[in-house]
């Protein structure tokens, strides 16, 4: 049956999904393990965790979103009857956005601007003018530009009210729930304070979601919210596509760092000997090779590989998405070794510890005793380091876009959007909202991770809890 479109089946779009399935594993094993479920609901009881955990939630369906691609069904059959099919890849966050992505404009405007950037010659004959000609959908609802403060203050009012009433919706919904939960369970007074911080923490977060969200919905469907770039192009578009960009590298390089990082720390030190040598050797040469030079000749292998194999790839779509990947690769490949030093150091320690001594007297193989004992005891480092390196990957990828080694330039990504806005700095007059737009929406995501991250760093390690005690 024709469905009208093609599902397109990215690498990236796999691995995201494939980590999604092995998150919710992950949670389900622990919330059945007491040792890893304590410190779990710690992280439940704070509320500046659950109102990060929220915000990232956000980006995640977003990236999510934009993670289901398909090429769409052209008019009409082909001469062999059969369906073909365009050649741009679409995603289903592209369908949402659709209207502020096809609201082009000539080249650039300001931010919530009713008329271009640059004077023209407007109207025709001896009534031609330079003046600042209108945009083609920014403000074009608008009889005279200037009604256009009146009318952002209106829409920005209407947005506010509107999120503030679905924000009460999900307010009486979560309390409803809340008492029926507490109704079965008859906490304590100190858990129902707990509790009580953390749905008024949670909420009010989501005021400010449910708030800036209807504000920019509103504005967006008459105006540019962040302007437009120098081929038209809407910037809240280009900033809202770049999140998937940014989540794959924080996620996808974790997965790819994760398996060196634990085997080798963990049998460097519980082997030691020439094992633990030439693993030591193995991270110092690593090490020791600036980590920039190292991804630009592999970044440039690979776009070598891409220029010479055009044939492997149907759409623009999968050259950039095998970029990304190789480039998550190489990320993994280069920052395994802090994590790796410090599971060797951990396992050092509890190899001396006198339950792994007499589960060695007693002839336990040592298959049994890293499975059973060591590595249990250290993925509360693996934990801790995975969630504050995220916002550091986030933020390598626009370092290395700004040096032109980062993901494709065909790909939106907050990187890309930082290098082009470089040079509309330097213009006049200056075009700001594209560098400003990437600022925000990476200082959301690195803000919302560095904070989560906290509360979990305290929540596992064991030091703090017994400073805590």
């Amino acid at each position: 049956m024709d469905i009208g479109l093609k599902p397109v089946f990215l690498w990236t779009d796999i691995l995201i999904w494939l980590l999604v399935v092995v998150a919710i594993l992950g949670a389900r094993y622990s919330a059945r393990q007491p040792h890893l479920r304590r410190p779990w609901q710690r992280v439940m009881r704070s509320p500046m965790a659950m109102g990060s955990a929220l915000i990232l939630l956000l980006f995640l369906l977003v990236a999510l979103l934009d993670s289901l691609h398909y090429r769409p069904a052209l008019d009409g059959r082909g001469a062999d009857g059969e369906v073909h099919y365009a050649v741009e890849v679409r995603s289903v966050l592209d369908d949402l956005l659709r209207p502020i992505q096809a609201a082009n404009e000539k080249t650039y405007s300001a931010p919530l601007a009713a008329q271009g950037l640059v004077r023209e010659f407007v109207g025709e004959g001896v009534s031609a003018r330079r003046d600042y000609p209108r945009l083609a959908h920014g403000g074009a609802h608008l009889d005279d530009p200037n009604q256009r403060h009146a009318d952002v203050l209106q829409r920005s009012e209407q947005g506010a009210y509107a999120g503030v009433f679905v924000w009460l919706i999900i307010a009486v919904v979560w309390w409803v729930w809340s008492r029926r939960g507490r109704a079965r369970t008859q906490p304590d007074s100190a858990e129902l304070h707990a509790s009580r911080r953390v749905y008024q923490g949670v909420l009010a977060v989501a005021l400010i979601l449910c708030v800036v969200g209807g504000i920019g919905f509103m504005l967006a469907s008459s105006y540019h919210v962040f302007g437009t770039d120098k081929v038209g192009q809407d910037v809240l578009y280009q900033a809202i596509k770049g999140v998937r960009t940014g989540l794959v590298i924080g996620t996808l390089t974790t997965l790819v760092m994760l398996p060196f990082a634990i085997v080798l720390g963990v049998a460097a030190g519980y082997f030691r000997g020439w094992v633990d040598d030439v693993i030591q050797y193995v991270y110092t040469t690593l090490n020791s090779i600036p980590g920039v030079l190292l991804i630009a000749a592999a970044v440039l292998l690979i776009q070598v590989y891409i220029d010479q194999n055009p044939q492997l790839f149907e759409t623009t779509a999968e050259r950039a998405d095998l970029r990304l990947l190789f480039l998550c690769l190489i990320l993994g490949v280069t920052s395994w070794t802090g994590l790796c030093r410090l599971l060797r150091g951990e396992t050092l320690k509890l190899r001396e510890l006198e339950y792994i001594t007499a589960a060695q007297s007693f002839g336990v193989s040592s298959t049994r005793i890293l499975s059973r004992h060591i590595l249990p005891n250290v993925l509360h480092v693996v934990l801790i380091t995975v969630v504050l390196d995220f916002s550091g990957l986030v933020l390598a990828e626009a370092v290395l876009s700004y040096v032109g080694v980062g993901v494709d330039p065909a790909m939106i990504s907050w990187g890309n959007m930082i290098n082009a806005a470089r040079l509309e700095m330097a213009r006049e007059p200056v075009v700001w909202w594209t560098l400003a737009a990437a600022f925000l929406f990476m200082f959301a995501l690195v803000l919302a991770a560095n904070l989560f991250s906290d509360v979990v760093r305290a929540a596992f390690d064991p030091r703090l809890q017994r400073q805590g005690e």
